[in-house]
């Protein structure tokens, strides 16, 4: 210990556990991307718009968007310039 440790503020190891553990789930929640079933109405919506369009699987893009109270869902498909038919 040295004469000026005194000084320096040192956050206990189960605080600065907790303040990592709190950064990793804010993350994973961002990442997540939202409700479980967005992957599974993206298919869907990939499956119907191929019946009348040949489009990528990346062409279609589904997410929820929150806004205050409120939730939009915002679908966005990239249809091909050249508009080939299914």
């Amino acid at each position: 210990m040295g004469i000026f440790d005194f000084l320096t503020a040192k956050k206990p190891t189960a605080s600065v556990a907790k303040d990592r553990l709190r950064i990793i789930v804010a993350h994973e929640r961002v990442t997540r991307g939202g409700p479980d079933y967005l992957p599974m109405l993206q298919r869907e919506l990939l499956e119907v718009i191929r019946k009348y369009v040949n489009v990528d699987a990346e062409a279609v893009k589904v997410d929820l968007i929150g806004d205050g109270d409120n939730k939009v869902l915002d679908i966005s498909v990239a249809l091909p310039e050249n508009g080939a038919q299914a």
